[in-house]
């Protein structure tokens, strides 16, 4: 059963920069539209950002232009470029199709912005 692995989180001081990657668990033949999102504890699972296979993107308004999505060279490898980073984006960081498969989550990357 595929799901998406993510990596690349960490901690990082407010105002910093961190490039989150995810790629799926085995090979996949379809290209799907892809998308990060992100939940803090208590919370529900909230969009970033998605990317279609032909690379148009969105983004969430609260973001303002910070983060940047983009796809890789293997199928349905993306990253997550994350700059001038604030303590509200504290959050564990997910991959998965857009819109979400249940049976394709995987454990997240935690993201820690603090002084």
């Amino acid at each position: 059963q595929v799901q998406f692995v993510e990596s690349g989180g960490g901690l990082v001081q407010p105002g910093g920069s961190l490039r989150l990657a995810c790629a799926p668990s085995e090979s996949v033949f379809d290209d799907y539209k892809m998308a990060w999102y992100r939940q803090t504890s208590g919370s529900q699972r909230d969009l970033v950002a998605q990317i279609s296979p032909g690379g148009s993107t969105y983004y969430a308004p609260f973001l303002e232009g910070r983060f940047t999505i983009s796809r890789g060279s293997t199928k349905n490898t993306v990253y997550l470029r994350m700059d001038r980073l604030k303590p509200e984006d504290t959050a564990v960081y997910y991959c998965n199709k857009f819109p979400p498969r249940d049976s394709m989550w995987g454990q997240g990357t935690q993201v820690t912005v603090s002084s």
